[in-house]
């Protein structure tokens, strides 16, 4: 793994700790209003200071609290995603690959088709607003749209992995077509599916924010760092760290995890290695 690589590997460790231990870490309690003098100006009012470093927004929440517990929402929704639509991409892309015939053109030609035919994000925004904010239906909404690039990654390399010498010869000595699948073509066709992981979680979160900003996602007072970055859009001109601190956030996560997605796919790639 390139310098990048372990340096996104750290990044993205550290923030997972911290989505962890986020009630042993978070100096306040990230939803507690503090009551400050009401004859101070705002931008007295918000500004950080030793006691809360990364400063208080319009509410007198704890910026830093709602930053580090904001994590928790991120890191959930990315595994999750990647999880459920990678679970889904796998099964029918291997089940498309494998048979071909009038089953690979009916997903491959017909419902990957229509899948990539609406824009992701705008899909995304119509199925939430459909079935109500929240983060179980953000979850739905972006694992029904990102299962689409596991699906036709997987289908591509079991279509490479089934023609293999090693699958032949198991087909001839009598193997079921799912013990081919399972112990001959996903173990030597799944290496490219780690990279599109990685760069999955990324494009998770970076969705989640987008949707949460726009108030179709995780819903106040929950922190998350979508919401503090749409919360800070009046304060930019008086607090411009209100917007600064989640927005950094965000950039950092998704940054760390393109960084690993292309450190592994220099790794796994012969070509790109050499």
């Amino acid at each position: 793994m390139n310098i990048l690589g372990k340096i996104g590997l750290l990044i993205i460790a550290g923030f997972f700790i911290v989505a962890i231990f986020a009630p042993l870490i978070a100096p306040y309690d990230p939803v507690t209003q503090k009551q400050q003098p009401g004859n101070l100006p705002i931008e007295e009012r918000l500004k950080p200071t030793l006691s809360h470093p990364f400063g208080l927004d319009d509410l007198g929440r704890d910026v830093l609290s709602r930053v580090i517990y904001g994590a928790r929402i991120s890191m959930q929704v990315g595994v999750m995603v990647v999880m459920i639509s990678a679970l889904i991409g796998i099964a029918i892309g291997s089940i498309s690959g494998y048979y071909g015939g009038w089953v690979d053109r009916f997903f491959s030609g017909f419902l990957f088709n229509v899948f990539m035919a609406f824009p992701s994000i705008l899909l995304a925004i119509a199925m939430v607003a459909f079935l109500g904010p929240s983060i179980r239906n953000l979850i739905i909404a972006l694992s029904v749209i990102g299962w689409v690039g596991y699906a036709r990654l997987m289908r591509g390399q079991v279509l490479k992995v089934r023609e293999y010498d090693f699958v032949t010869a198991a087909r001839a000595i009598g193997a079921g077509d799912l013990r081919i699948l399972a112990r001959h073509i996903l173990p030597n066709a799944i290496q490219p599916l780690i990279v599109q992981a990685s760069l999955g979680m990324a494009g998770a979160v970076l969705s989640e924010a987008s949707l949460s900003f726009l108030g179709l996602g995780v819903q106040p007072p929950t922190p998350s760092w979508g919401v503090m970055l749409n919360d800070a859009r009046s304060f930019l001109s008086v607090a411009p760290h209100l917007l600064i601190f989640p927005g950094l956030t965000v950039m950092l996560t998704v940054m760390a995890f393109n960084f690993v997605g292309d450190s592994l796919r220099e790794m796994l790639d012969p070509k790109l290695k050499r």
